[in-house]
Parts: structure tokens; sequence; C-alpha cells
């Protein structure tokens, strides 16, 4: 579903009338702001599949910190794979890393941990590998990116709309005041419900991460 889209639906819900672009009157850029607001939460509500991707990083000899790109600074990892060697990445905290790099003398061959360090100029997220890599490694970052703020009229929606589209109806509802709160309570309901159904269902996805087991 596109920004526009999604910005009059919940001018119809208001009853207000349509645009043509998210911005064409004051009254749809407070609302295209509040659907960005939404998104964010809904995003945050849980790791959505159409959010999960694989990010790539090619080592080279000496080199042990590596820039995320497209990662930026509001993801979150789920595992990272040595792709050249087969195996799976540990993290390591960061008093772990100073301990590799300044406390003893740092050992070089293939990365086997991991450990955040900073973001770029760009707003993307470093991140630091041990050992420090001795040649051309390829790993693999699987990981949950959330959508950067939706800005042009076409822009498509990556997490589930319907729960986007309720959120911000409720919190359009809530700005105008009306009913005392009680129509902003009774929007936000419906707006909890549409977004614990959509997990749900995306939850079926993955039922190995709603399920707890004994370590």
């Amino acid at each position: 579903m596109t920004y526009l889209t999604l910005v009059n639906n919940v001018l119809k819900r208001l009853r207000e009338r349509t645009v043509s672009t998210v911005e064409e009157t004051s009254y749809s850029t407070l609302i295209a702001m509040l659907i960005n607001d939404a998104k964010q939460e809904v995003e945050q509500a849980w790791d959505w599949s159409a959010l999960r991707t694989t990010l790539s990083a090619s080592t080279t000899s000496g080199i042990f910190n590596y820039e995320l790109n497209g990662f930026k600074n509001n993801g979150k990892m789920l595992d990272v794979v040595n792709d050249t060697s087969n195996f799976f990445m540990q993290y390591e905290t960061a008093t772990k890393f100073n301990d590799y790099f300044l406390n003893i003398t740092p050992q070089t061959g293939e990365p086997r941990y991991y450990s955040f360090n900073g973001v770029s100029d760009d707003g993307d997220t470093l991140v630091d590998v041990y050992p420090i890599p001795d040649g051309v490694y390829a790993l693999r970052f699987n990981a949950v990116v959330r959508q950067a703020d939706l800005s042009t009229d076409t822009d498509e929606i990556l997490c589930p709309s319907k729960p986007v589209e309720l959120l911000a109806y409720a919190k359009a509802v809530e700005e105008r005041g009306e009913d005392g709160g009680t129509a902003s309570v009774s929007a936000y309901n419906t707006a909890s419900r549409a977004l614990n159904d959509a997990i749900s269902l995306d939850a079926a996805k993955h039922p190995e991460e709603v399920i707890w087991t004994a370590p």
C-alpha cells in the first residue's frame, strides 16, 4: 500500500476529503506524520518477515571494522554467518572486544566473533569482527531492517498496513479530542486488535521464535 493511499484511508475514516498528494493540505500533512509515527510503533512491535533481510560484507586482510550498509541505527541482528568458513559467528560484548584488542596481542584468522562499535557518518551501524581477518571472508548479517520514514506519495509500506492505518486513525482522533477521549480509546483498542492479529499471522512463519524452550 502506498503512502498516499494510507493518508487517504485515514482521511476517509475521519470523514475528510481525500487528497492527490500527501502534503496537499496542512491536515493531510499532519495525517502523513501520524502515519509515520504509527509505522514506527508497528515496526518495533514484532520482527516482521517483510523487514527481514541479509546484509553482506567482504573482509579485507588486517581490517576488523565494517559498515553494515542499509542497517542504519534502528535494526535488529538475528544472526551472523561466516559464509566462507561455514559457521555462525558469536556475539561478544564491547568489553570483551576491548580485552581482545587492548589487553592481549590480537589474533588473526577467520572471524568468529562480532560486536557493534559505533555508527558511520551516513548513519549506518559499524561492526567489529575478531579474530582480525587474515584474508577475504564473506560475512552474512541476517537482520531486521526497519524501513525509513515514508516520504513520497508512491512509497510502499513494508510492514502490515492495516495496523498502521488504524493506529494513525486513533492518533488523529486523539489529536482532535473528540468525545472526551472515548472515541480515541475505542480507536486504539481496534488498532491494538489489528496489530495482535497481524503479529499472530506473521509469527506462524517463525514458530520457533515464540516458543520458549528450557536451556
